[in-house]
């Protein structure tokens, strides 16, 4: 099996980790590629990393290992990275196809893929933002926020999580639509299938215009004026994911979250 590794250069402790672990996965039989195709993927660091690797080595399969903070994406701790590369060398781990989202300005051809989220957020103005949300061209409602995150199952432990967004499980085949910090008490997460279309529409505001920027996985890819909108829906192509034997997604989200069970006693 030919991996390769991803790391962020501008972090020493990654080229050190990287050194080590391409000396120990030949040790176990792993082919380790400089350059060039590869079977697997093996990113070194934080949850940004794997969001770059994901993007950078499209179609092939990848595994995190984890030199970040929380790294929720980053399934493999410091101290299971020799364990982790002897499964990957014996063919004990599972690939999975993570829905990818993909997005576009009404008019305009360009389009962009997200593994976590779209966000579309006002800019440097005070105001809020006025975004209009279509699901399949049927007016679902108008939020007055800072902006929205339209997440995958994926993403829906980075961003949206933080924005008061649901949990949503690997497998589940659906989008959470979450607002940022919205002017309304009424106003709350929505999860909508996967097969939808959404729009989501920048409308003016007392006949004034905000600077609305569109980010997919934290990099910005447009900026909407009154009246512009861009459709967000289901990618034609997903990302490949790596799990190696006997990982448990609820284990992990427990772990990572810190979710301890409840409190209340009998």
């Amino acid at each position: 099996m030919k991996v390769k590794f991803y790391i962020n250069a501008e972090k020493p402790a990654a080229r050190a980790a990287a050194k080590e672990l391409k000396a120990l996965a030949a040790s176990f039989g792993l082919t380790v590629a400089a350059r060039g195709r590869a079977d697997a993927v093996i990113a070194l660091g934080g949850d940004g990393t794997i969001l770059r690797a994901v993007h950078e080595c499209a179609g092939v399969p990848v595994l995190g290992f984890n030199l970040g903070g929380l790294g929720y994406l980053s399934s493999v701790g410091r101290g299971d990275f020799g364990t982790a590369l002897q499964m990957l060398a014996a063919g004990r781990f599972t690939v999975s196809e993570r829905t990818m989202l993909e997005v576009r300005k009404v008019g305009a051809r360009r389009r962009k893929l997200a593994l976590n989220d779209v966000v579309v957020v006002r800019e440097l103005s005070g105001h809020a933002a006025v975004l209009d949300l279509e699901v399949d061209g049927s007016p679902a409602t108008r939020y007055m926020a800072d902006g929205l995150v339209i997440a995958t199952p994926t993403g829906s432990t980075a961003y949206s999580l933080a924005a008061g967004g649901p949990v949503v499980m690997p497998d589940s085949r659906s989008f959470a639509v979450t607002p940022m910090n919205p002017h309304a008490l009424a106003v709350r997460p929505l999860v909508v299938s996967d097969a939808v279309r959404l729009t989501v529409t920048s409308r003016r505001r007392n006949g004034r215009a905000e600077k609305i920027g569109v980010y997919a996985d934290g990099e910005g890819v447009f900026q909407l004026d009154g009246d512009e909108a861009v459709i967000v829906a289901k990618a034609p192509i997903g990302a490949k994911m790596i799990a190696l034997e006997g990982s448990d997604p609820y284990e992990t989200l427990g772990r990572k979250l810190g979710w301890s069970g409840t409190s209340v006693r009998s």
